[in-house]
């Protein structure tokens, strides 16, 4: 049986004896999270009171500088991570000095690769490294970070615990080469893995009829009711049926998932394929044209922004869309409450036939993210035993739930937000309300708990779309794989060039400017451009992904 799902019956280092581990998506991107209501009230009571033990027997470093991207959730009030609650906590605890370092909003990718390319360096350093050039083996070698094996054996019992009872974890947070170089962020339950999907007026359905589709055949005819049934009721044909979005494919695998493949790589069988090049992506696309063609897709949509989409549901127009829980359904259910009649309703993936499977969102439980510790940091092993902290008991509560008696209570074992959280006194939205005091809403060193999400999802419509959502087909999902430095410099500017004209031949594919006949002529190009050279890579690093012990 799979470790990572068996989590919820282990320890999980020296947190409370049933506490699920669990992360965020990531980027986390969306939020979510481990770990289950049994944990006992006397241990859960200690949270955020009982101190590790003192800075200098253990020793915890004085002062450390950490670089991370600034959430947006915290830059709305606040100016660094240190004035998040969880951190002054564990700065009290552990007497360490963090000044946080933040990139400027929308350079994190350039200013990352210039200050790795520097070689000056602070402490620690967060990212998503899957994104980082070069790959984290030749970092380590380049003496840019370091590996951390040894330093996490004999410093950071709490991780190693983890890590030992759950092998999957290990594996992935391992290099080919065998390097840990993270101190990783874990989304350790399923439900945390899928947090993206189709998004459906479910007002209506109920007012044309109509149950919830699962098929691409049953969205085309809703689509269509949507646009001939006058479903807003002002007498006036202004319903807009669908709002697809290109930045979303690669996330969702909206209605391409259907034909059991993907607009990016993916796996069949140990094979890896790239799915715009395969026979099925040209059905797909003739699908969505056709669609588009017949105004069942909103003939704006490529230059429709987040402002846009805004106001075309909040203009009771949109009927369909795609989107996340919480910055979807969730908002604009609030922003809808003076009409009671609006709800939205997170449909299952659409497959061919009925009782079908289709490819949706998802994400491995460790993705990448997490925390180096620099090659010119002069304090490792204390700054590793730092880190480690975010994986003990008090920890894991600490930046999943905040401070007890604040932004949390125990509630028959179960750490329940409080109204500073789920309904904040200044107004909040319950993402910002978070940020003030953990970060579980995003990401971070530190193991992700379920019942954050749990609580974050606070409407039936938001805990119904994450179950359909997650009924998905994920096996054909590629796990986390690890380019060499020369795969990855080969096939970095070959994806940016196919990325950039399968994105633009895609738009006009769908709006009808491309025959659909033209498709060969588009796989040709693709191939022309060394694709065969980028899937060639990602199946030698699947091979030594299936090869790790």
């Amino acid at each position: 049986m799979n470790n990572w799902k068996t989590l919820s019956r282990t320890s999980v280092g020296i947190m409370i004896t049933a506490l699920l581990v669990v992360g965020c998506n990531t980027s986390s991107t969306a939020p979510e999270e481990p770990a289950d209501g049994n944990a006992g009230t006397g241990a859960a009571e200690q949270t955020n009171e009982k101190a590790p033990e003192a800075a200098e027997e253990v020793g915890y470093p004085d002062e450390i500088t950490y670089w991370v991207q600034l959430n947006a959730n915290v830059a709305a009030t606040m100016k660094d991570y240190g004035e998040i609650a969880a951190y002054k906590k564990v700065a009290e605890l552990t007497g360490t000095k963090v000044t946080f370092q933040h990139p400027p909003v929308g350079q994190e990718k350039d200013q990352f690769n210039l200050m790795i390319a520097s070689g000056e360096l602070p402490d620690v350093i967060e990212y998503p490294w899957a994104a980082a050039p070069k790959g984290a083996d030749s970092l380590i070698k380049e003496g840019r970070i370091l590996r951390l094996n040894e330093l996490i054996a004999e410093h950071a019992p709490n991780l190693t615990k983890i890590l030992d009872e759950n092998p999957d974890y290990r594996k992935m947070v391992t290099t080919d080469e065998g390097n840990i170089y993270v101190m990783p962020f874990i989304m350790g339950d399923p439900s945390l893995s899928v947090v993206h999907g189709p998004i459906v007026r479910e007002d209506w359905l109920k007012k044309l009829g109509l149950e919830q589709p699962t098929t691409i055949a049953e969205w085309e005819a809703m689509l269509t009711a949507f646009r001939d049934g006058d479903p807003n009721g002002n007498g006036q044909k202004d319903e807009i049926p669908f709002l697809f979005n290109i930045n979303d494919i690669d996330l969702d695998h909206l209605f391409v998932g259907a034909w059991g493949i993907t607009q990016d790589f993916y796996q069949e069988n140990g094979t890896v394929k790239y799915g715009p090049i395969q026979p099925e992506f040209k059905e797909y696309l003739a699908t969505l044209a056709k669609w588009y063609k017949d105004g069942l897709i909103d003939p704006d949509f490529a230059t429709t922004d987040g402002k846009l989409k805004d106001a075309k549901v909040t203009g009771n127009q949109l009927g369909a869309f795609t989107g996340y829980p919480g910055s979807s359904i969730g908002r604009y259910i609030d922003l809808m409450k003076e009409n009671p009649e609006f709800s939205l309703v997170g449909p299952v993936y659409p497959a061919l036939e009925e009782g079908g499977y289709a490819m949706g969102n998802y994400s491995y439980p460790f993705s990448g993210i997490g925390a180096a510790v620099s090659a010119t940091a002069d304090n490792p092993e204390q700054i590793v035993k730092w880190l480690d902290y975010k994986y003990s008991e008090e920890g894991h509560f600490l930046f999943n739930f905040g401070i007890e008696g604040e932004s949390y209570t125990m509630v028959d074992g179960y750490p329940t937000y409080t109204d500073v959280i789920l309904k904040n006194p200044d107004g909040l939205p319950i993402t910002q309300a978070m940020a003030k005091y953990f970060t579980a809403n995003w990401s971070g060193p530190f193991i992700q708990d379920k019942r954050y999400m749990e609580q974050y999802y606070q409407l039936d419509q938001q805990k119904q779309a994450n179950q359909n959502w997650s009924q998905a087909d994920h096996s054909k999902h590629l796990p986390p794989l690890t380019l060499t430095a020369d795969e990855s410099s080969k096939t970095a500017s070959i994806m940016n060039d196919v990325k950039t004209y399968r994105d633009e031949m895609i738009n006009r594919f769908i709006m009808g400017a491309e025959p659909i006949d033209n498709f060969d002529k588009f796989v040709s190009t693709i191939e022309n451009m060394g694709i065969q050279e980028a899937i060639a890579a990602r199946q030698a690093a699947l091979e030594r992904y299936n090869a790790r012990k």
